[in-house]
C-alpha cells in the first residue's frame, strides 16, 4: 500500500477491456481497493469469467446492476462512450465520475450526464498492471481539488499521476496513454535486428528490455538530458555514433514527431 492511502469507498468499473482489467489489476496489487469493493461490467460473458478469475472482482453484464458507486471508472471505447454514458446518466448523479476514454473533454462527459455530476478525466496507461503506470489527471468544472486529488492518489499506486490542464490531455495521451505501443515496437526493432546479427530471439530481445529498462532508470534517478546520456554513450568515431548517424537518417526525430501529432489529431477527431 502505497504512502498508507487506502481507498474505503465503492467502485464500478464500466468497460472490462484490457486498460480497465489494468487499473482494476493495479489496484488490488497495490492494496488501495479491495477486490469486494470492485465490480465491473462488461457485455461479453467469456470476458467477464476471465476476469472474475483472474482478478476475483464481481462481474455483470449490465452497468446498472453495478450502480450507484462512490467511484465510476468509464472505460469504454470512444466510439460507444456517448451511448454508455447516455444510458446510465441517473445511477451516476452521485458518483465521482472518472473517465479514460480517449479524445473526451470533462464538458463534453459532463454534457452527457446529471447536471452538478463531478467529472474526473484521466489518461492512464497498461504499464498500471504491474505498477508502472503513468497517468495524466484533468478535473472539470464539477470537480472539487478533493475529488481530483483522489484520483490522483489511486492512479499513484499503480505508477506515478500527475494533474494537468486539460488542453494539454490529448498531447499527453500521445506520448504516455500510447507509448507503451511506440517502445514495445522499438524492442521489437532491436530484438529483430539482433535475430539478423546472429543472435537467439530471446537473448536479443532480453537484452533489449532490459537496456530499455536500465536506462528509462537511469534518466529517471540521474536527471540528466536524454541527449546527455546519448553523448556519454558515443565515443567519437566509435560504434555507438555510426549507429545513431544512420538512426537520425532515417528521420527517427521525425517519425516520432509525426506519429505524436498523428495521434493528437485522431483524439481530437475521436472528441468532436
Amino acid at each position: 500500500m502505497k504512502d498508507g492511502f487506502r481507498f474505503e469507498g465503492t467502485m464500478t468499473v464500466v468497460g472490462g477491456g484490457r486498460m480497465g482489467e489494468a487499473i482494476v489489476a493495479g489496484l488490488l496489487k497495490s492494496g488501495v481497493v479491495s477486490a469486494q469493493a470492485i465490480t465491473i461490467a462488461e457485455p461479453d460473458a467469456e470476458r467477464r469469467e476471465t476476469l472474475v478469475a483472474s482478478l476475483g472482482v464481481t462481474c455483470v453484464s449490465d452497468a446498472e446492476q453495478a450502480l450507484p458507486a462512490n467511484v465510476a471508472l468509464i472505460a469504454v471505447k470512444p466510439q460507444i462512450a456517448e451511448a454508455v454514458l447516455s444510458g446510465l446518466s441517473a445511477g451516476l448523479a452521485d458518483a465521482l465520475v472518472v473517465s479514460i476514454v480517449a479524445g473526451f473533454s470533462c464538458a463534453h462527459l459532463e454534457s452527457l450526464l446529471p447536471v452538478g455530476t463531478a467529472v474526473v478525466r484521466v489518461m492512464p496507461n497498461t504499464p498500471a498492471m504491474v505498477g508502472e503506470g503513468m497517468a495524466v489527471i484533468s478535473g472539470g468544472n464539477e470537480a472539487t481539488d478533493e475529488e481530483v486529488d483522489l484520483v490522483r492518489a489511486l492512479f499513484a499506486t499503480v505508477g506515478r499521476a500527475v494533474v494537468i490542464a486539460e488542453r494539454h490531455q490529448n498531447a499527453a495521451t500521445a506520448i504516455s496513454g500510447s507509448g507503451p505501443a511506440y517502445f514495445a515496437l522499438v524492442v521489437d526493432a532491436l530484438a529483430r535486428a539482433g535475430v539478423g546479427q546472429g543472435l537467439p530471439r530471446e537473448v536479443a530481445q532480453m537484452l533489449a528490455i532490459q537496456t530499455m529498462r536500465g536506462t528509462a532508470e537511469l534518466l529517471d534517478e540521474s536527471g540528466q538530458h536524454p541527449e546527455a546520456l546519448v553523448d556519454g554513450v558515443s565515443s567519437p568515431g566509435g560504434t555507438t555514433i555510426a549507429a545513431i548517424e544512420r538512426l537520425e537518417a532515417g528521420g527517427l526525430r521525425a517519425a516520432f514527431a509525426e506519429a505524436v501529432a498523428a495521434n493528437v489529431k485522431r483524439a481530437e477527431e475521436l472528441g468532436s
